[in-house]
């Protein structure tokens, strides 16, 4: 036997080992390429995440720390909604009430004005016959006694004149008074003379009403004394939905703004009506805003008559489990000064219209707030906000993180399995 040349052995393993090198599969240099421009990315995404994860709104501390910052120059008010604080938005919302406002005036007796169309009805026994032949009066003959119907206008000095009575001044007259002074200034020219008189067209005691009404016009007040209700009427109603029409009444310097709908149920409001008031009939939709964590963000119409914060909330859907911070809701508010307490508007400052911008706070971790909820009205144009929790954000921002991780790890799976699957 032949002894092995042990380096011809090293020389042809070396060979065959570069020749099965050769035959190998190689995995392409763009996939390896592709898979670390994957995990760049997915780095970069992630740290993107953790400053652009979207929000409904600011914090509850950010909220709080608002009464330190401005609002068109003017501070903010953080008030804590409870016991005393509902009292105070209370009060001022029934001051603000036409029975608060307009005082309730009695039923008068009607007296003559200027402008007004009188009916002066004379009667005389024969033989003398004063007023058979007057101009612009009719006379009848009723046997006994012949009787007379004269129309006179009330002047713009409040006068007027009778024939073979003269000038009398009559504003502020009852017609009774009036009837009684004819008769007297007759007792010497006609024979046992009567008189009736009465007021046949109204022009001194109007209402006006105007706006949504189906007839815009003036009301003459009646003897029993018309209010409110009775000259809407009169006009022939409101045009548009009880619940979204709002009621402005105007009497000298004084002016009143209710809703329908609260007036018609409760009957203070239903004032009665003295002369040369101004009734004013508006459409007005009553809304609020919803936003954050509540499973509805839009603006919601509601009634007239007012709802509360826990049916506003309700009708938004409620508070969303996952998201929602129950200690930070929050109602956004244009406030009238006097539904503060006096020590808040010391510092604070005001709108153009002299109202203050004021944000109502409510915890409902404690059992409390839940009353708090149902006594708290909300107002037209109201902003409720919900916060999110703290957690929330945490939560978001692992899945958002995560998604980001999956997403890559399964690109990078299929790419592999696409480049096994193709050796050249």
């Amino acid at each position: 036997m032949r002894p092995i040349d042990s380096s011809l052995a090293k020389g042809k393993i070396v060979a065959a080992n570069k020749k099965v090198a050769l035959r190998a599969p190689q995995k392409p240099r763009y996939i390896s390429q592709l898979r670390a421009t994957l995990v760049a990315m997915s780095g970069a995404l992630t740290l993107a995440a953790c400053s652009s994860i979207g929000g409904s709104g600011p914090s509850s501390a950010r909220i709080n720390s608002s009464a330190k910052e401005s609002y068109a120059g003017n501070g903010i008010t953080i008030v804590d909604l409870n016991k005393s604080a509902l009292s105070r938005i209370n009060s001022v919302q029934e001051a603000k009430s036409f029975a608060a406002l307009l005082a309730e005036t009695p039923a008068l007796n009607p007296v003559i004005g200027a402008g007004d169309v009188l009916d002066v009805s004379v009667w005389e026994a024969p033989p003398s016959i004063l007023f058979g032949s007057i101009e612009g009066g009719s006379s009848q003959n009723l046997g006994a006694q012949n009787r007379t119907v004269l129309q006179q206008v009330v002047s713009t000095d409040g006068t007027m004149a009778i024939p073979f009575v003269g000038r009398i001044s009559v504003d502020g007259m009852a017609p009774a008074a009036l009837e009684r002074e004819i008769v007297r200034r007759l007792a010497k020219r006609a024979n046992d003379p009567q008189v009736v008189v009465k007021i046949a067209q109204n022009e001194a005691r109007n209402v006006t009403i105007l706006g949504e009404v189906a007839s815009s016009r003036r009301v003459p007040i009646g003897a029993r004394g018309d209010r409110l209700l009775d000259i809407l009427a009169t006009a022939g109603g409101p045009r548009q939905p009880v619940g979204q029409t709002t009621v402005q009444i105007t009497r000298g310097g004084t002016i009143a703004v209710m809703p329908l709908e609260k007036i018609v149920e409760d009957p203070r409001q239903n004032v009665r009506m003295v002369a040369d008031d101004i009734v004013t009939v508006l459409h007005q939709p009553y809304s609020f805003i919803a936003l954050g964590a509540v499973a509805r963000n839009a603006e919601i119409p509601f009634e007239g008559k007012g709802i509360s914060l826990a049916q506003a909330l309700a009708r938004t859907g409620g508070l969303r489990d996952d998201r929602a911070n129950i200690r930070g809701i929050f109602v956004f508010r244009l406030e009238s000064p006097e539904a503060l307490d006096a020590s808040r508007l010391t510092d604070a400052r005001r709108t153009e219209k002299g109202l203050v911008p004021v944000v109502y706070r409510l915890d409902l971790s404690d059992a409390t707030g839940f009353f708090v909820t149902q006594d708290f009205l909300i107002h037209d144009k109201d902003v409720i906000y919900i916060s999110t929790a703290p957690g929330a954000d945490l939560m978001r921002f692992v899945s958002t993180v995560s998604s980001l991780a999956f997403s890559a790890l399964s690109i990078g799976n299929v790419i592999s399995s696409a480049s096994n699957n193709n050796p050249n």
